[in-house]
């Protein structure tokens, strides 16, 4: 498989993401184009590591790193950004939840950051 398969692949993802976030209204949506976007962050790190030990394939390790790296750095950043990602699923939907509950809409065009924009919308 050529190398440059999986940064494509990733490139089109964050793309969609970038896409979802921008041209969406509903909250649970752009919460999941996060998420694309950090998948494709994911595909990025594994695949740069990939890359990185396919090239330097018989090359000592005292030649290029000092202390020698771990084993399969990039999925174990990807593992953390995982992590990450769940967590930033739990808080968000939190939030979208409230949200619901207090306004009965989860349209991010019709959000009121503040109590007065609030009024000043249904008046």
């Amino acid at each position: 498989m050529h190398a440059v398969i999986p940064y494509v692949v990733a490139a089109a993802l964050f793309g969609i993401g970038v896409y979802g976030v921008l041209r969406r209204r509903n909250a649970i949506l752009v919460l999941m184009a996060v998420e694309l976007m950090l998948n494709a962050v994911n595909v990025i790190l594994v695949a740069a590591d990939a890359t990185v030990r396919a090239t330097l394939t018989g090359v000592q390790p005292e030649a290029w790193a000092h202390p020698a790296p771990e084993p399969r750095a990039g999925a174990i950043f990807a593992l953390f950004v995982i992590v990450l990602a769940a967590a930033e699923v739990g808080v968000g939907l939190a939030i979208v939840l409230q949200y619901y509950r207090l306004r009965r809409a989860v349209v991010l065009d019709e959000v009121a950051l503040h109590e007065h924009d609030h009024e000043r919308v249904t008046a």
